[in-house]
């Protein structure tokens, strides 16, 4: 604050700088301004604290699913996509990453962390890796622009451990299924399909190609050996459900609905989880 003699009482003078003159105006409040608490508007100048003001009030930008709109890049997709090829390189070198990560139905009880973490893992051929990675990206960044970071990594990771536990459901002690290991990210992307589908007809959008992505790969998941349609299933259904609490919940309790139900799909996958190794 300057502390110069004031002007005469009868020139406009700068509320925050009351010794300078100044014929500018405000064009929201009308008061004086100097050159130092001018601002560019879109029309004419405004002072600081009209700026200011309408800074706190301004609401901010939303999706159609109350996302904070974003112009920046998918953070959350080039993450996982990264993590994955990542965790396949080691797998290529480091001996025993595989084993130290794999999901086996047998194993679940003992290494929970394998329900999650055999999503980043792949097979050696590159094939697997490129189309799954392929398929993140072609749903990834919508999803992420749409739901927000927060709702899609949880609907990533919880659609990963839907579809371990599909895979666990559908297994048996006595048959080799049961002892086999599980990799690869399809669950979860399984999981983004289902959501993005529901996203799509929530919002008025023709999601034909969606439905016919997810015909054609549960029907190659069937007829393909070593493919864990389980987990296809798996994540399906968990996406799907998440999805639609995400995209239907009211607006007034968007952020109660999306912590809700995130927290409730995470504890009836361990229910069923528990349930089912009780069950052994």
């Amino acid at each position: 604050m300057s502390t110069g003699t004031p002007p005469p009482v009868d020139l406009p003078v700068c509320p925050r700088h009351p010794d300078r003159v100044s014929y500018v105006r405000c064009q929201r409040c009308g008061r004086p301004t100097c050159p130092e608490c001018q601002r560019q508007a879109a029309v004419g100048i405004q002072c600081v604290d009209c700026v200011a003001e309408a800074a706190r009030t301004q609401r901010e930008p939303r999706t159609a699913l109350g996302a904070p709109v974003s112009t920046g890049r998918p953070v959350v997709t080039i993450t996982i996509i990264a993590l994955c090829v990542v965790s396949f390189l080691l797998q290529l070198i480091v001996a025993g990453w595989t084993g130290l990560w794999v999901f086996k139905p047998f194993l679940g009880e003992s290494e929970p962390w394998r329900f999650l973490t055999s999503a980043f893992l792949h097979s050696s051929s590159i094939v697997h890796i490129l189309f799954n990675m392929v398929a993140l990206w072609m749903v990834g960044p919508y999803l992420e622009a749409v739901l927000g970071r927060a709702r899609f990594a949880a609907l990533y990771v919880l659609s990963a451990i839907g579809g371990s536990v599909g895979v666990l459901l559908l297994a048996s002690p006595d048959a080799l299924s049961w002892y086999q290991g599980v990799v690869g990210a399809s669950g979860a992307v399984f999981g983004l399909f289902g959501a993005v589908l529901v996203v799509l007809r929530r919002l008025g959008r023709d999601a034909r190609s969606i439905l016919v992505i997810i015909a054609l790969n549960i029907v190659i998941g069937f007829v393909v050996p070593q493919i864990a349609w389980q987990a296809h299933l798996g994540g399906l259904a968990v996406g799907a459900l998440l999805g639609a609490a995400y995209a239907y919940a009211p607006v007034a309790h968007r952020r109660a609905v999306g912590i809700g139900a995130t927290t409730l799909m995470a504890v009836v996958l361990m229910l069923v989880t528990a349930l089912r190794y009780l069950a052994v």
